[in-house]
């Protein structure tokens, strides 16, 4: 077997049909955190298929600061103002980057609008919630999308190829991790992602995700149950379960992932899987701001995988709108989210059982 064959010939957007338009879908952005702010907004204004149009926020005059260094943005609103309807003509779609206990009001209303909804990761705070939100948008119609950013990752895309085409022979081991320091990154102790009630969870909620959904992802299956150990050791973590997490997934056919995953400690990220003829290694995995590099190891031979580095969230943008221009159902739906929530919510339960959850 040939790796630098194997390696060459990858359309990192092997998704993409020729789209061509003179109207791009518009973008109402639902919280103008810094997410939105510097990674959000760029990602869309260099974006081919879409464009921010409306800014929601619960400050009329922090939306309408940041409305003013935009030449697409036509209306700074308030939540209720969105609630209310006001401006719902100058957009096409939502992306929901509020807190996560707060998603499900802002899909409810844009599915009730018939507006198509790109909504963050992890999709709500709660399995009920997450369901309902499921709920709404089968009872409206509406298109629904999770925002997994590693699904139209080249790096991601290119491993699952080279997964599916057999290069490391069958799958065995996942292994995943992605680690910060969230109060270097964001200086507030009280931030909603400290707050148990606004997040649902803290590290393995977050950044756990990560690892999570991307062996899912890579496998192209869901896990079959759970166990693992989570912990608070720090007081700025005392309102949330899971400063710092380790987990395992088991999957079908005896494939394991073990993951791990923390908001206090040195920013790292990777995910590899270990197979039967070779082992694919992608690090750093999932910063949007790092270079990622893709390695792959059979027959005693390493090389390194060329692709294009992008802007993931640009991607997703793109992709996103691809689906609503060519009328194609989005990969990442809420049936796909839920089953992250579900797993989350048994990790949690297993460490506190100590003991092994079966998803069903």
């Amino acid at each position: 077997m040939d790796l630098e064959v194997l390696a060459d010939d990858f359309d990192r957007r092997d998704w993409q049909e020729r789209t061509e338009t003179a109207d791009p879908i518009r973008f109402a952005m639902i919280g103008v955190g810094w997410w939105t702010r510097e990674q959000a907004m760029p990602a869309v204004a260099n974006a081919n298929l879409c464009e921010t149009t409306v800014l929601v926020s619960s400050d009329r005059e922090k939306a309408a600061e940041v409305a003013s260094n935009s030449h697409t943005v036509e209306h700074a609103i308030t939540y209720e103002d969105f609630h209310e309807g006001v401006a719902s003509d100058a957009y096409d779609a939502v992306y929901v980057v509020t807190p996560n206990a707060v998603h499900l009001p802002f899909v409810e209303t844009a599915a009730e609008l018939d507006k198509a909804i790109l909504c963050e990761k992890p999709m709500e705070a709660t399995t009920d919630r997450a369901k309902r939100m499921i709920e709404v948008c089968d009872d409206h119609d509406a298109t629904l999308m999770i925002a997994y950013r590693m699904h139209t990752e080249p790096a991601i895309r290119r491993a699952k190829d080279l997964i599916d085409d057999g290069v490391i022979g069958n799958p065995i081991f996942i292994n995943g991790n992605m680690t910060e320091p969230i109060l270097d990154l964001v200086p507030d102790p009280d931030q909603w992602r400290l707050d148990g009630e606004l997040s649902g969870g803290c590290a393995v909620m977050d950044i756990g995700l990560y690892p999570l959904n991307t062996s899912r992802f890579l496998l192209d299956e869901n896990p079959l149950q759970v166990r693992g150990t989570v912990a608070s050791v720090h007081e700025e973590f005392d309102d949330v379960p899971d400063e710092h997490g380790a987990f395992q997934l088991d999957f079908p056919d005896h494939v394991y992932a073990v993951c791990t995953a923390s908001q206090n400690a040195y920013m790292a990220s990777h995910i590899s899987v270990i197979g039967s003829a070779g082992r694919l290694r992608v690090e750093p995995a999932f910063y949007p701001w790092d270079d990622r590099a893709l390695t792959v190891s059979r027959g005693g031979t390493t090389i390194d995988v060329d692709f294009e580095q992008i802007d993931q969230m640009e991607e997703e943008f793109e992709y996103f709108s691809h689906c609503l221009l060519t009328d194609t159902k989005p990969y990442a739906d809420g049936e796909h989210g839920l089953v992250d929530i579900k797993a989350i919510k048994a990790i949690y339960e297993a460490s506190e059982t100590e003991s092994t959850v079966t998803l069903h």
